[in-house]
């Protein structure tokens, strides 16, 4: 798996945005992008979705460790973090393991600091207080 998730089922997708960010600032990340793919594809293709955000996240000393490390990672950067709304009402929120950059790398210097940020990011998916999906 390249990620994992909670199920909000008790807020509406604007206080799950919020709570998502804020979980996010507790743990030193700041929202550097952030994509209204819902709004986008209603511009571009005339299609209707539910809400669905993509945040672009970075620990800046985080990033500045894993860039030291690997100048080019900087492909795999920012952390994407999604905030998306279920035909049920529940909102998703999806965090990228940054284990994953670990993998397409290959250089073992940059475990370390995607441990560290794999920590981070779980505490702050915990901190919503969601239901993790299985495996997650």
């Amino acid at each position: 798996m390249y990620g994992f998730t909670t199920t909000l089922t008790d807020v509406s997708f604007d206080q799950a945005l919020t709570k998502t960010i804020d979980a996010l600032k507790a743990e030193g990340f700041g929202v550097l992008t952030e994509i209204d793919v819902q709004r986008t594809m209603k511009e571009k293709l005339g299609a209707a979705m539910p809400p669905y955000r993509i945040l672009g996240a970075c620990n800046p000393t985080l990033a500045h460790q894993a860039l030291q490390g690997e100048p080019d990672i900087g492909l795999l950067l920012p952390c994407n973090v999604i905030v998306r709304q279920e035909p049920s009402g529940h909102v998703v929120v999806g965090f990228l393991d940054p284990q994953t950059m670990v993998g397409l790398v290959g250089k073992p210097g940059i475990q370390p600091v995607a441990d560290q940020a794999e920590q981070c990011l779980r505490r702050a998916c915990a901190s919503l207080g969601g239901s993790a999906a299985p495996g997650g």
